[in-house]
């Protein structure tokens, strides 16, 4: 009878292999989101338009670059990938990074007093995530790595002198 009410605990190993998923997902949305802010910057320059800069550069800084280093981060400690709380830094994270400057360039075409609050929701999920994310860093930026590089398959790093 107390047996029907246990949870199942996952393993390590388990929460790893979501990590990777994670990291794997991660960077496929900020290379899809780069490729999105690259054609947008040919088609501003096309077009001699570029009231949609700022909306290009967040997509590009907050879609492309900051995710691209956070899935970088959760490659090279994945303990830090294994948490929960990374797979929601991961999803508050892309939502921001695609809410806030689709508000930006609404704003900028004209409807500020509709998509003003748009904005505002996306820098403050854009803000979340990265309090998420500082809190990852900082629990897991000083322990010791479970497995040396050489034992995860990775090439070790040699000293040239």
């Amino acid at each position: 009878m107390g047996d029907a009410l246990k949870i199942p605990s996952h393993t390590f190993a388990e929460k790893i292999s979501k990590g990777r998923m994670m990291i794997k997902s991660l960077f496929r949305i900020s290379v899809s989101l780069g490729l999105i802010g690259i054609i947008l910057g040919i088609v501003m320059g096309i077009r001699q338009d570029f009231v949609l800069m700022p909306a290009h550069a967040h997509l590009n800084l907050l879609g492309f670059v900051t995710m691209f280093l956070s899935a970088l981060y959760y490659r090279v400690v994945p303990e830090a990938a294994a948490s929960a709380l990374a797979r929601y830094q991961a999803i508050v994270s892309v939502a921001g990074a695609v809410v806030f400057p689709i508000g930006i360039g609404c704003v900028l075409l004209g409807g500020h007093d509709r998509f003003e609050p748009v904005v505002v929701a996306g820098a403050l999920t854009v803000l979340l995530g990265m309090a998420l994310f500082a809190v990852i860093v900082f629990r897991t930026s000083g322990q010791q790595r479970a497995m040396p590089a050489a034992a995860e398959g990775r090439p070790r790093a040699r000293v040239i002198s």
